[in-house]
């Protein structure tokens, strides 16, 4: 009873991070600087990670400067980049499943990293996850640009890939020290990129600020810390599934703060995604 216990409780921390990020879509499109997606991306990570790191007072050693600096630029930088990319050129639930193809990749990079192989369940959680978040978010009048989705299925398989590696490279450090470098180390390598690509904002309101705060905060040093957290308690597979319940919060904010439409087939792909998240999460104790 306490280990079935003890595991809800990793699932439920876990699966706050995705649910933060559900809410990227609506505030990268709503409060924050249009026209910059790898300046917005690099100031998402880079100040809540240079605060905690100065504030740690811990610097990688050995090996791990290497470890850092590719965990950091797959989970971090190349990722937010890219996700921030789909989320200006697409509209949120086309980004969203594309992105939805990140457990059926963690299932490949598990079986060829970790040397899992892949059960039945894994591959059925992922697959029903792609078509429930098909089924939630893509209509007849979705609009498809070809940089976006390419942009949306690289960022799933960034984060795909570097959600395996903190599995094969267990953190030597407390778990805070280890989201602040991969905080810094993303956004640092993003940051001369954007400012020469996009330049410098021209101007910041102060609901673009707040917008900052709260990605910076709440969808970014917590979530990052809960999803690293969930990496170390639970399998690879069973927290990639965790990631579906992104665009169900993306979808349900559209229909409750944006005016948007929910109909019964959004219904039906919000059933098969919540399915495919218990089937995933079946075999989650690590």
């Amino acid at each position: 009873m306490k280990i079935a216990s003890t595991r809800l409780t990793n699932v439920l921390l876990t699966a706050l991070a995705p649910i933060s990020w559900g809410t990227t879509y609506a505030v990268a499109t709503e409060f924050l600087p249009s026209g910059h997606p790898l300046l917005v991306a690099s100031l998402r990570s880079l100040p809540i990670g240079i605060l905690l790191t100065i504030g740690l007072r811990k610097l990688p050693k050995g090996i791990w400067w290497w470890r850092i600096l590719v965990l950091g630029a797959l989970n971090i930088g190349i990722f937010q980049a890219l996700l921030f990319v789909a989320a200006y050129r697409l509209p949120g639930g086309v980004a969203a499943t594309a992105g939805a193809i990140q457990p059926l990749l963690v299932v490949f990079f598990s079986w060829l990293i970790l040397a899992q192989s892949p059960s039945r369940r894994s591959v059925v959680a992922a697959v029903a996850g792609f078509i429930g978040v098909g089924l939630l978010v893509l209509g007849p009048g979705a609009q498809l640009d070809n940089l976006g989705i390419m942009a949306a299925i690289a960022g799933a398989a960034t984060m795909g890939l570097g959600t395996v590696l903190v599995k094969r490279w267990p953190p030597p450090v407390s778990l805070i020290v280890f989201t602040a470098w991969q905080l810094t180390v993303g956004g640092l390598l993003l940051l001369p990129l954007a400012l020469v690509t996009e330049g410098p904002f021209t101007e910041l309101s102060r609901t673009n600020l707040w917008g900052f705060v709260y990605l910076g905060l709440i969808g970014t040093g917590l979530a990052y810390a809960l999803w690293f957290r969930g990496i170390g308690q639970l399998k690879a597979t069973a927290v990639a599934s965790l990631g579906l319940l992104s665009p169900v919060v993306a979808t349900l904010i559209g229909y409750v703060f944006l005016q948007q439409t929910f109909s019964s087939v959004q219904l039906v792909g919000t059933a098969v995604i919540l399915g495919s998240v218990l089937i995933g999460q079946q075999s989650s104790s690590s």
